[in-house]
């Protein structure tokens, strides 16, 4: 039996290519906030005053608990500490 290949764990493991979309999107908005909040030398505290949440929702976030995170207040907190999300495009093969 040939093995099938995903271009992402995502694809891999959602049970539609709109949850995989949606995932693969939250799942880089979380990680380039948490590396930001990182580079920044943020405390939690500081982390959560700066994107107008509270520590438990920052601690979440570092954590990795993608499930307690919509795509819009990702976009909006990567926005309010100043990074610009883009969305790109590519053909479905």
């Amino acid at each position: 039996m040939k093995a099938k290949r995903y271009e992402s764990v995502w694809d891999a493991i959602e049970a539609t290519p709109q949850a995989a979309a949606s995932m693969r999107a939250r799942s880089a908005l979380m990680i380039e906030i948490s590396e930001h909040i990182q580079r920044s030398g943020w405390t939690q505290r500081e982390a959560a005053k700066m994107l107008g949440v509270t520590q438990p929702r920052i601690s979440d976030l570092v954590r990795g608990r993608i499930e307690l995170f919509s795509l819009d207040m990702l976009v909006d907190m990567a926005a309010a500490v100043g990074l610009k999300p883009r969305i790109s495009f590519k053909r479905a093969a």
